[in-house]
């Protein structure tokens, strides 16, 4: 993995993707499954200001995960750090003009009984 952010992306996510399936009974079952190749990230904390106004506007973006232009990450993933177990659902994918990297916005799972964070 080489690029102009590579340095930066200190993490490794895997990705787990929606899929759907016939039920059986007309219906459609959704599952996540895990994709084959992890993807080097860097995960922005929001601050203090950042998460006063996503309150007032109630949003559900919580951070900003930044990847490598050629990352396959989409809105409705998952990316889940093993390592810490944290988990964030992509809300949406963009991109500078320039390719130098994609920035996924996401929302924080939390698990059940967590602090808020």
């Amino acid at each position: 993995m080489t690029g102009p952010i590579t340095h930066l992306l200190n993490r490794e996510l895997e990705v787990w993707r929606p899929v759907s399936s016939p039920d059986g009974y007309g219906g459609q079952t959704a599952t996540l499954a895990l994709q084959p190749a992890p993807v080097a990230a860097k995960v922005d904390q929001p601050s203090a200001s950042e998460r006063l106004v996503a309150a007032q506007l109630d949003s559900d973006h919580s951070h900003d995960i930044y990847l490598q232009p050629s990352a396959d990450v989409r809105r409705g993933d998952e990316l889940r750090d093993e390592g810490t177990g944290e988990q964030w659902r992509v809300l949406a994918v963009v991109a500078p003009s320039t390719p130098v990297y994609r920035k996924a916005q996401a929302q924080l799972i939390q698990g059940e009984g967590e602090p808020d964070g």
